[in-house]
This record gives C-alpha cells, structure tokens and sequence, in this order.
C-alpha cells in the first residue's frame, strides 16, 4: 500500500499530510513515496490519527466557565472573546473552532488510510489491535465533530438535524462532495466504529500506550458516547471496565500527592503518561496556557474554590495560579516550545492535553447511576471525588442525598443528585472543555456578564435551542456541497 495518494482536503480546502502536492500529483508515483507495508508502519501512521489542535478556547469561554473581569483587564482577541459572546471566529488561526475542525479530519484521514492499508495487505493477527486503534479514533474525532459543530443529541428526540461528513475512505479527489446526513446517522457510525474497534484493541501493543486508545482510553469514550446517548447502563459497564482498581486509587489525587508538590512539578505531573489518571493524552498545537483574556476565569469563578461552595464546606484543594489579579489559571497544561529557527527564536506552542481520564469517566458513571436512580451508587462516586479533590477530606464530609437535597434546597432526588454532579464537575473540570458537553447534553442555558466601560454590569444569555450552541464549520465547507450552520 503506497502513500502516494495520503492526501486529504478539509472540505474545500487542500492540506497534505506527508508529502508535497503538485498539479500532477494523483497521476504519478514520487520516487521518495512511503509504502505501508508492515505492521509497524500502519502503527506509526495510525499514531497520527488524533487530532493535533484543541478546543479548549472556545468550549472555555462559551461556557459559563468564564466571566468578563472588566475594562483593562486581561487580553481582548477575536480567538478568545468572540467565543464569550456566542459570535463565530473568523479564520484558521491557532485554537479557532475551525482549527480543529481541520485538525480531527486530519486525524480521520491518517485513520482511513491505515484502515485502507490493513484491508489491502495481509498482515495478518498482529496488525489487529492498530486497526481497532483506527476505528476508535474515527469514532472519537466524528464524535467531537458533531458534538461541538451540529445540533446536540436528544436521548429518545428523531436527531434529524443536519450532522457532520463522515469520512471512511481516504481522499482522492481535491474537492469531493459531501452529505452532512443527520446527528441519528453520524451517531449509528460513530458507534458502529466504536464497537468493532474496541473487540480489537490490545493494552500491550504500545511501547508508550497513554498516547494511543488502549482498552481502557476506549472504555472512558464510551462512557463520555453513551452519556450522551442516554443508554445508562452501558455508560456504568464501559466506566466500571476501566480497571479493576478502586476509583479513589486512580483519580486525580488533588488534595495529597498533587496538592505537596510546587507549582512547576504540579503542572508537569496532571500531563505525564506514568499516571493512572491519564488515559489518553495528545500533544496538541496551541496556545492557551500562556492567554489570560478578559474574558475567562476571574475572581467570581475562583470563588467555587472556596470554603462553603461546595457540600463538605470546605474548599479544593487545586492550586491556583495568576499573573496579576483577577487573571488566573488552573495551570492543568504545559506547554512546549518546539524551535524551528534557532537565530530568530521562532517555533510552535504546544501543549501536553489530557482527551480522556479517570476523573470524567467516575463522573459519567455518577451520573448513569443517578439517571437509573440508583442514587447510593451515585452519591458513592460523589464522595470518591470529593475524597481527592476537598481539603483535609474527613468521613463526616461525605455526602448524603439528605445533605444534597438541603444545599441545593432541591426536594426530587434525581434532580437533586445531578444538581450535585454537574456542579461538582463544573469545578474539577475547569479549563478542560467538560462543562461546555455537559451544558449541550442537559440543555442548560448559559449567562455571561458583560461589564461596560464604567462597571455597569449587563447580562447575556444563550439558550437550549440557540443555533449559536453549534460552533461554525469552515467557509471552505460550501466548496464541498456542506452547508452551514444557521445563524
């Protein structure tokens, strides 16, 4: 299988992914082309099938994980405040939505091309697992395509809105028509892909596996697909497959290990491979570690920090960090400087980006539970992560549906239970793009302050059925016959 037609076109706009193009370049066969004949080429090729740019820009500041900290404070770019006001962000820059729109369809083509090399050559058992690897990272990208760009799932709804091109075949044509079809088909292939690769996976077929869908990475998306799908007891079985250690032994330990070390070593640690917490880790190209923008985590978020904001009483124990007050930062990402030119200093951001963990997949499981209104399992997995996360966590801090019911003066116990998870997840999962999926899947309406020239405080509100909760796809999209978004 020869490399010599690895190339794929993002809707309209043409991107290479190995090798120069030239007017010719479907017709003729390069001297230097790469052939995909072992196993361990398709594994390389499909170690690229991931997507190389974030969303944690965007999904940040369009939820209400953020704020307006006034006039004069913190930086005012199109990249981060258009976002916070729900209006689309025009180009391609470094964390634009359409930055990584391009970056997950480069992932699915690296993926189609190792599915198209392994159907072509008889390589036999050993090639199975980097083929189970392919299909679940298909599955991944389509998934975080539809959710952050087309209209969210509705458990038991028809989904008949337009959804997004699923690709399973490498590109030949430099601008190939396409069909957005409907979310209901994009989430049959999605699962469809999910299902087969996941039988195929292996956790010893990677020398480095946290950077690749081991079972347990694939067990942890399923358990973020199902949630959205509404199907509760998969989410448990896919969650509870994980491993078969305690959760409290493989979580995040915020408030002991994490909690002792200084602040440099804190940040290396939440990203490093050797944690059992980290499932599936991708360096990805961006920037926002180094942004604090006007627009995001100020002094009314850092309060959910606290003492008294949340059950036990007692505050986390995440280290917070900031240039200058109100301009703060979790400090979960560090970034890397990869040179390109050594005289004028100039090179690439990157950051090391957690796409999946321990701590979201206990959390999905909290939630399945309490949908099934199994609310002491629910209540369990609440307590497991406030055990890692609450300050000098004692037994008697432990949360009790009596206890939920009275803080959140909510009187139905499976409102009451959720109201405890998503906002509980609010806080652990900031700066990580979690609470824009859980805003989309509960259809909650999100409310920004906005703060004039003078302090005079307004406020703006995005509700459940506002088109403006779907991020726009690339204006190259119409070359390719896929339409817009509504605006």
């Amino acid at each position: 299988m020869k490399l010599d037609k690895l190339k794929y076109f993002v809707f309209g706009s043409a991107i290479l992914l190995l090798t120069p193009s030239c007017n010719k370049y479907l017709d003729t066969n390069p001297d230097n082309r790469t052939e995909i004949n072992s196993v361990d080429k398709v594994a390389q090729l499909v170690g690229t099938a991931y997507p190389a740019y974030d969303y944690l820009t965007f999904t940040e500041a369009a939820s209400d994980n953020t704020e307006d900290k006034g006039p004069g404070i913190g930086t005012v770019t199109d990249i981060t405040s258009r976002p916070y006001f729900w209006q689309d962000v025009a180009g391609s820059s470094t964390n634009t939505p359409t930055n990584y729109w391009t970056g997950c369809y480069r992932g699915i083509a690296a993926a189609n091309q190792a599915l198209e090399a392994i159907d072509q050559n008889n390589f036999g058992p050993a090639v199975l697992p980097y083929k189970g690897e392919a299909l679940v990272a298909r599955a991944y990208a389509h998934f975080m395509l539809v959710t952050l760009f087309a209209k969210a799932y509705v458990i038991g709804g028809a989904n008949d809105a337009p959804g997004i091109p699923y690709v399973t075949v490498p590109e030949t044509e430099v601008i190939k028509q396409y069909d957005r079809e409907t979310v209901k088909s994009t989430y049959e292939k999605i699962e469809k892909d999910l299902t087969e690769g996941i039988a195929l996976l292996s956790a010893s077929a990677y020398s480095v596996p946290k950077f690749h869908f081991t079972p347990a990475a694939a067990h942890a998306f399923a358990s973020r697909f199902y949630l959205f799908k509404g199907e509760w007891q998969k989410v448990i079985d896919h969650a509870s497959a994980i491993s078969t250690e305690n959760f409290a032994n493989i979580i995040r330990p915020i408030n002991s290990t994490l909690n002792a070390m200084a602040y440099a070593d804190y940040k290396v640690a939440l990203t490093k491979d050797d944690q059992k917490y980290n499932l599936l880790l991708a360096n990805q190209y961006s920037t926002y570690q180094r942004t604090y923008p006007r627009y995001g985590y100020g002094a009314n978020l850092v309060k959910m920090f606290s003492a008294g904001y949340n059950i036990t009483g007692k505050a986390y124990a995440f280290k917070i960090a900031y240039t200058t007050v109100p301009n703060y930062t979790t400090g979960k990402y560090s970034e890397f400087f990869y040179v390109t030119n050594q005289i004028a200093n100039t090179g690439q951001p990157y950051i090391m980006s957690p796409l999946l963990t321990t701590d979201e997949a206990l959390m999905n499981r909290a939630e399945a539970y309490a949908r099934l209104n199994q609310f002491d399992n629910a209540i369990k997995d609440v307590n497991i992560m406030l055990s890692q996360t609450v300050k000098s966590y004692v037994a008697s801090d432990a949360a009790t549906l009596d206890k939920i019911k009275a803080f959140y003066s909510i009187t139905d116990s499976q409102e009451a239970v959720i109201k405890i998870i998503l906002e509980t997840k609010k806080s652990i999962f900031l700066q990580e793009g979690i609470r824009w999926m859980d805003i989309l899947r509960n259809r909650l309406t999100v409310k920004h302050n906005v703060l004039d020239a003078v302090g005079n405080e307004t406020f703006i509100e995005l509700g459940p059925d506002d088109n403006r909760r779907m991020f726009q796809l690339p204006e190259e999209a119409r070359l390719s016959g896929v339409p817009l978004n509504p605006r």
